[in-house]
This record gives structure tokens, sequence and C-alpha cells, in this order.
């Protein structure tokens, strides 16, 4: 059996899609013949909180863990709200920032390089080259972001010569908010030149998406394996249909990701259709950005409109499966194009109609048509949104919405620890 050591930042409680990819391959992985070991901050500063998935940490694995500053504390002391939302990637535009936010982004983006947990790098370094030369490790792997965590990966191997495997759940240099953190010439050159040395001294790069693995492709030699996230629920269980029209957003809404065309559309349905009218919720679930609230506002859809906030994993879950039509959206962006989130794979195994709206290309929009769970538009659309909406809102009045077949056991959590298992296993 292979032992590896799994360095990651987001472990229970912390709440949101990051933690889950982990927690989950952790879950699988001796049924595979890899025993895992998990290294984590003792002290992190999480934007979202979710307690029920401490009951998922498996109850004989080993766990490290070592204190870590982070800026983010001290900043919450001068504005909260502001630092929470950046740490959370919910970043206006910039027309509508203060000068506080400009100035947060600033030295986030100039002088926190990668991010703001580069503090970590140095005291987890000493304290695992100490716990690799006295236990017998096969492999480290490092999952970012923060990309920090790749910084780790990259001193262990110089110092130890230990193999490693860095895992991107999101791009680096080339994830959509980049842009935003006001980054100087010289700042976005060191960006890169760290990015490029993981790339090149890692023995083996994983990503989520095919777009990244392209990306990575053109800047290094170094073997990628794209290994998407997934689901762990059962695709078979019942679920009892909502008295409402439910159109579901389940996560956070950033504020790149405001389709207008879709709030238009919504809003001439509940003109042009009393029974829409009468039947129709519109469910933000999670963290959802001013700029967001007020195009919807703009629209006229506030009275239809339900905030629940944060869930927990669990209550998630049951949104799904009680919506009648699962909203996916991404930033309009070259860049986002390779972004596949998360919840998408928990919305196919809730096997309900998904709407996908996002760039051209985008790698979640063609999972979502080739496993037969919905449609993918892109942000001029209306009138197809309108028309999906519609189909699906008749079918809600004729009490004919059924679940879908679709195509999704290789998504399986299990399946997917499988594929990681045979990678350790080969290197």
């Amino acid at each position: 059996m292979k032992k590896v050591l799994i360095i990651t930042y987001y472990w229970p409680p912390a709440g949101g899609p990051g933690v889950q990819r982990w927690l989950k391959f952790v879950k699988y992985l001796k049924s595979f013949d890899v025993e895992p070991v998990v290294y984590i901050p003792s002290n992190p500063t999480y934007p979202i909180i979710d307690e029920s998935l401490k009951t998922e940490v498996p109850g004989d694995l080993r766990i490290l863990s070592t204190r870590i500053f982070e800026p983010y504390a001290i900043a919450e002391l001068f504005s909260g709200k502001k630092t929470r939302s950046i740490s959370s990637g919910i970043i206006k535009k910039e027309e509508n920032q203060t000068f506080l936010v400009k100035a947060l982004l600033y030295i986030r983006g100039n002088f926190f390089m990668p991010d703001a947990r580069k503090f970590w790098i140095k005291p987890s370094v000493k304290y695992l080259e100490q716990e690799i030369n006295n236990e017998n490790y096969d492999l480290i792997i490092t999952t970012g972001p923060p990309h920090s965590l790749h910084l780790i990966g990259l001193e262990l191997k110089e110092n130890t010569g230990i193999k490693w495997l860095a895992d991107f759940r999101d791009p680096w240099t080339n994830i959509g908010y980049h842009s935003k953190l006001r980054l100087s010439k010289g700042a976005r050159e060191k960006h890169e030149k760290l990015e490029l040395a993981v790339l090149q001294n890692a023995d083996h790069l994983v990503t989520t998406s095919f777009t990244t693995k392209e990306e990575f492709s053109r800047k290094t030699g170094t073997p990628i394996t794209v290994i998407t996230n997934g689901y762990d629920i059962d695709p078979e269980s019942q679920y009892k249909p909502a008295d409402s029209f439910e159109v579901s957003h389940i996560g956070s809404l950033l504020s790149g990701r405001n389709p207008e065309q879709l709030w238009q559309a919504l809003a001439e349905l509940t003109i042009e259709n009393a029974q829409f009218r009468q039947f129709f919720t519109l469910n933000l679930v999670g963290k959802v950005s001013e700029e967001v609230l007020e195009s919807i506002t703009q629209t006229a859809l506030t009275e239809y409109l339900a905030l629940p906030g944060y869930v927990t994993h669990t209550a998630a879950v049951d949104m799904q499966r009680n919506a009648s039509v699962l909203l996916l959206l991404e930033i309009d962006s070259e860049e986002t194009k390779g972004i596949i989130p998360g919840k998408l794979f928990e919305y196919l195994a809730a096997r309900k109609p998904v709407l996908a709206i996002g760039p051209q290309q985008w790698d979640a929009g063609r999972i979502v048509e080739e496993s037969a769970s919905g449609i993918y538009l892109d942000y001029t659309s209306k009138e197809e949104i309108k028309a999906f909406i519609m189909q699906e809102f008749e079918k809600f009045l004729n009490n004919e919405q059924q679940l879908l077949e679709n195509r999704i056991d290789k998504y399986h959590r299990k399946a997917l620890t499988k594929n990681l298992a045979e990678l350790i296993n080969s290197m």
C-alpha cells in the first residue's frame, strides 16, 4: 500500500466546493490500496463554515497541522465584510469599487504572492521535512488554490527528492479574478515565474478541466491528467416535488456571473404568463453579490426572489433535488471556459434539468450536454432561455417532470478516486 501526504488548506469545517474534492478522495483512497495522511492549518480563516462536513472525515485518518499566519484576519479588523468578500472571490467591477476595496486588491495582488497564505510556506516546509524524514511516504500531493501550497511542494521536492503531484482545482495566472488584482508588471511576471516553476518541477499535474490541461501543456512537458470533480450522493434517491416552480442556483454568485439576459427572460415570463407568475420562485442559495441583486431588482424580479443564504451541504443537496430547473452560471470570458464548478456534478446526480449559461466552448457546458442533463447556452440567448424554461414549466404544470436518465456514473467520487489511485500507483 502506497502512503501519500496530502497538503491542503481547505478541510472541514470549511464549507463550499473547494473542501469536498480531497475530503471525498480521502474517503475512498484506502479502498484502492493508498493510505492518505492529511496536512492542514490548525487556525485557518475560512470564508464559509459547514460543521456538517466534519462527519465525513474518516475516523482512522491521521491529520497533521501547524499554525498559519493570515493577513485576512488583520484586514477584517478594518473591514470584515469587504475582506470576506474578496477572500471568497466576490469582487465588484472596478467602477463600483470603493477606494478601500481597490487598496485591498492591490495589496493582495502585489504583496502577497502567490496569495495571502504565503506565510504558511516556510513553517510548513520545516515541519514536513522532518515528517517525511521520519515516515515512509511514497508521494506528496499539493492542491490549490491557494496556490502557495504548491510552493510547499516545490521546496519539499527540492529538499528531500520525494515524488510530487500538484493538483489544480482552478487555473493560476489565467484564473478569472487575476485581472482584478491590480497587478503591476513586476508582480504579474513574478506570478508567472512561480507558476512555471511548479508546472516544470512537479512529477505529475492533475487538472479538473480539459481547457486547463491544454493551457498547462503549452507551458510544460510535465505529464498532465484530467480528474474532474464529482458527486457522492445516491442518484436513485427519491425527492418530493416542490409546490412552486423553483429555478435554483446553489452556490456563490460572483459579480461577473450576472446573466442579465436570464433575468430579463424570467421577468418577461412573469409578465406574459399568469400561471408562471403564480408558481415561479427564483431561489439563489449562498453568497450573492450586490451587483447581481441590483440586476434582479432592475428587472422587477424581487418579489419572486428567495435568498436563504449559505446552507449546509446536506440542505443544498435537498434543494437541488427539489428544484424544477438548476442554474449553472459562469463568467463570460475566455479565461473561464476551463472552469467546471464542483456543484455541477451534484446537479447531475440530482437528475434535474440544468440550464448552463457561460462562455463559448465552456468545458462545463460540454459535460451538461454530453451527459444529457440539460442545455448549454451563451449570454446572448434570451429567447432560447425562455423556451427552455417554458418547456420545463409546462412539464411542472402537467406533473410530467421526471428524473433524468443521464449518463454520469464516471463522475461518482469513488470512480474518480480509482482513477487517482491508479495514477498514484503508477508514479
